[in-house]
C-alpha cells in the first residue's frame, strides 16, 4: 500500500509562496468557529495556507542557561523564529521580519495541540529530541553543535509543512506560535486541549474490542507498522556501512603519513612518494564531507519514520470513534429488548429484574409505566446519540482519508527525490574516489622504476 503531503522538503522551499494581498491570518469567512474557542480553520477546497501569506524560517539556534519548573539550573537550547508578509517580498520591499525565540518543548505543546483538535490529519512530526541510529564518530549528545544544527532545520521543515496545510495553516493557535512571543502557553491551555486528549488505555481497549473497523485503516494502520520496520532497518544499515567506510578511508590517512614521511629518505622516489602521501590524505579527509551529507538524507528518511506513528494516530482515532459508535448501537439495543420485555411481560433473557418479579410478584402498573416512559427517554436519548456517533465516525473516516491521499502524494514526492539526491551523491564520491586512485598508479610506477 503506497502513501502521501504536499509540502516542502528543505528551508529553500519555502520561496514558493505566491504575492497575496491579504495579510491576515484568514478572513472571517473562511474561519470556522470550534467549540467557542479560537480554534478555526480553512476547509475549503483552493483556501489559502499560511504559507502563501508568510515567509517563515528558523534562522538559528543559541543556548541558554535558566532555571526550570522545580527550581533547578538547566541548560536548554532556544531556537529563532523569523517571519515576514509575503506581498513586502513580492512587491520588492525588504522589512525586518518579526523574530521570536522558542524552545523545542513550545513546539512539542503546539504539534499535541494540533493532534488533539485535528485528529483526522497526519500530522507533521517533529525532528528527533535526541540523536537515534547514529554511527559511532557522530556525537549523540543533544547540545552537540552539529545536532542542534541538524534540528533547527527539522524545525524549520516542520512549521513549513504545517504553514503550507490548508486546514493546519489556519489555525489561530498556530499563528500565535509564530507572532506572540508571550503569553502563547496560556493561549493553548485556555482551548482546553488537553481535556479532549484520548487516553492511551481507552486507544488500547477500542483496538482489542472494535468489530467493525474500515479494512482501509486497517490496512493504513499495517502499513505505518512496515514503514516504520522498514525505515529503521534501512537507518540501521547506513549506520553500520557508515562506520566501516569511515574506518577504511581514515586507514589511507595513515598511508599518507607514512608515505609522507617515507619520501624523506628517498632519492630517486622522493617527489613521488611525497605525492602519493599528499592524495591519501586527501582521500582520508574526504570522507568527512561524504558523511556529513549523508546526514541530510538521513534525518529526511528519520522525517518519515516518525510520520509512522503519526498516521497510526489517525487510525486509532477511527477505531476509538467506530467503538464508541458500537458501544452506543449495543445500548440502545440494550434498551429496546427491556421495553419489548416490559410492554408484553415476556422475559427472554435472564435477568435479576426478571427473577424478582416470579419471586415477589409483578409490579404495580403505575410502575410499569413510569418505567415505559423512562425506557422510551433513554431510548430517544440513545437513538440521539448513535446518529451523532455515526456523523462522527463518516465524518472523520472521510476526512482523515483526504488527508492520508494527500500524504500519499507527498511521502511518494519527497522519499523519490531524497534516494535519487542520495543516489546522485554516491556517484559523486565514487568518482572522487576514482580521482583518488592515483596513487596507486604512482606506486606501479614507481615500482617499475626501480633497478
Amino acid at each position: 500500500m503506497r502513501m502521501r503531503p504536499e509540502s516542502p522538503t528543505s528551508s529553500g522551499e519555502k520561496k514558493m509562496a505566491e504575492d497575496v494581498k491579504d495579510e491576515s491570518v484568514a478572513t472571517d469567512s473562511e474561519l470556522l468557529a470550534a467549540d467557542g474557542s479560537q480554534n478555526t480553520a480553512v476547509e475549503e477546497e483552493g483556501g489559502c495556507t499560511l504559507l502563501r501569506r508568510m515567509e517563515i524560517c528558523v534562522a538559528e539556534a543559541e543556548k541558554r542557561s535558566g532555571k526550570n519548573a522545580v527550581n533547578m539550573q538547566e541548560t536548554f537550547t532556544v531556537y529563532l523564529i523569523e517571519t515576514r508578509p509575503m506581498d513586502a517580498v513580492a512587491e520588492g520591499r525588504n522589512p525586518a521580519p518579526d523574530s521570536l525565540w522558542r524552545r523545542y518543548s513550545e513546539f512539542e505543546l503546539l504539534r499535541s495541540y494540533l493532534i488533539v483538535t485535528y485528529p483526522y490529519i497526519v500530522v507533521p512530526p517533529l525532528p528527533e529530541k535526541r540523536a537515534e541510529f547514529v554511527w559511532h564518530k557522530l556525537s549523540a549528545d543533544n547540545m552537540d553543535p552539529d545536532f542542534v544544527e541538524r534540528r533547527r532545520v527539522g524545525l524549520e521543515n516542520f512549521l513549513i509543512r504545517v504553514a503550507s496545510h490548508l486546514v493546519l495553516s489556519n489555525d489561530k493557535i498556530l499563528y500565535h506560535f509564530l507572532t506572540e512571543e508571550h503569553g502563547w502557553r496560556e493561549v493553548v491551555y485556555e482551548t482546553g486541549f488537553q481535556a479532549k486528549a484520548d487516553s492511551r488505555l481507552r486507544a488500547l481497549s477500542a483496538t482489542f474490542r472494535v468489530r467493525n473497523t474500515d479494512k482501509r485503516f486497517m490496512d493504513m494502520k499495517h502499513y505505518s507498522d512496515e514503514l516504520q520496520s522498514h525505515t529503521s532497518q534501512l537507518l540501521r544499515a547506513r549506520a553500520r556501512v557508515a562506520d566501516r567506510l569511515y574506518g577504511v578511508f581514515k586507514v589511507h590517512g595513515n598511508y599518507g603519513r607514512v608515505f609522507s614521511e617515507w619520501s624523506a629518505i628517498e632519492k630517486e622516489m622522493g617527489d613521488g612518494l611525497q605525492s602519493a602521501g599528499h592524495h591519501m590524505d586527501a582521500y582520508a579527509a574526504s570522507i568527512d564531507d561524504i558523511l556529513e551529507e549523508e546526514e541530510h538524507y538521513a534525518d529526511q528518511l528519520k522525517e518519515y519514520l516518525f510520520y509512522a506513528e503519526a498516521l497510526r494516530a489517525v487510525c486509532r482515532k477511527h477505531e476509538l470513534t467506530q467503538f464508541e459508535l458500537e458501544m452506543a448501537s449495543q445500548d440502545l439495543i440494550s434498551k429496546k429488548h427491556q421495553r419489548e420485555e416490559l410492554a408484553t411481560g415476556i422475559v427472554r433473557t435472564f435477568s435479576f429484574k426478571g427473577m424478582t418479579n416470579k419471586l415477589f410478584g409483578q409490579e404495580a402498573p403505575e410502575q410499569r409505566e413510569a418505567r415505559l416512559k423512562l425506557l422510551e427517554e433513554l431510548i430517544t436519548e440513545g437513538e440521539d446519540a448513535v446518529k451523532e456517533k455515526t456523523a462522527e465516525c463518516e465524518e472523520h473516516v472521510e476526512r482523515a482519508w483526504v488527508d492520508m491521499e494527500r500524504f500519499e502524494e507527498q511521502k511518494d514526492k519527497d522519499l523519490r527525490e531524497a534516494l535519487i539526491n542520495y543516489a546522485v551523491m554516491q556517484i559523486s564520491m565514487c568518482k572522487k574516489v576514482k580521482k583518488n586512485i592515483r596513487p596507486v598508479n604512482v606506486m606501479r610506477q614507481l615500482y617499475w622504476s626501480c633497478p
